[in-house]
This record gives structure tokens, sequence and C-alpha cells, in this order.
């Protein structure tokens, strides 16, 4: 299994731009399907966007047109660039992973989980 550990996060005021990085060791990320997801607190964890191992990409309706995810399978990277953030985008955003996978947006769907790194947006 792939260990993946995310950075990047902050505080930001709205409108702001932050991007996210998850470094994966341990395993090549070329066959992974990998996602974020996020936490705000008193609410379950939910899907922001994934990415496969050939490349299909899916978003949450709460974030197309403003957040990116991309990868770099050479430096064994996700990131997600995420752009006129909002303070409900404020929550814990974790990286994970499945061998393969279809990008699924379910929790359950990944093996692999970061420790997470918080995301504060200020109006």
């Amino acid at each position: 299994q792939a260990q993946l550990v995310e950075s990047g996060g902050g505080l930001v005021q709205s409108g702001g731009s932050l991007r996210l990085s998850c470094v994966a060791s341990g395993a090549s990320l070329r066959r992974y399907s990998l996602a974020w997801f996020r936490q705000a607190p008193g609410k379950e964890r939910e899907f922001v966007a994934s990415t496969t191992w050939d490349s299909r990409t899916e978003y949450a309706e709460s974030v197309k047109g403003r957040f990116t995810i991309s990868r770099d399978n050479v430096e064994n990277t996700i990131y997600l660039q995420m752009n006129s953030l909002e303070p409900e985008d404020t929550a814990v955003y974790y990286c994970a992973g499945r061998l393969w996978g279809s990008g699924d947006a379910s929790v359950a769907e990944y093996a692999s989980w970061g420790q997470g790194t918080q995301v504060t947006v200020s109006s």
C-alpha cells in the first residue's frame, strides 16, 4: 500500500487560492486511482475530486470550475489546485488512494489515506 502525506494547507481569504500536494511512498502512483476528500467539523467526509490510473478525472459539483486535480507520476505526487476559495471550503483535506480503482466518490473505495491538511478560508 502507498503511504500518503499531504501538505499545502493554510489560512486564506475568501477568493484566494491554495495548492495542496500529496506525496506517495512505498508504491508507484502509476497504478493508483487517487482522490481528495474533505471533512468539516461536525460533518461527514465528502468527495472533492479524483484522478484514475488512466487519467480520468471527476469532481464534486460544489468545486467544479474552481478546483483542479492533477498528478505527476514521475514525482509520485498528486495536487489539488483550489481557486476562488469560499468559507464553505474550510475543512481538513485528505488524500486517498487505491490500487487501480475507478476514481469512485465513495470513502470505502480507498485503502490508503493521508493524515490530512487543514484549509481555512476566512470571509
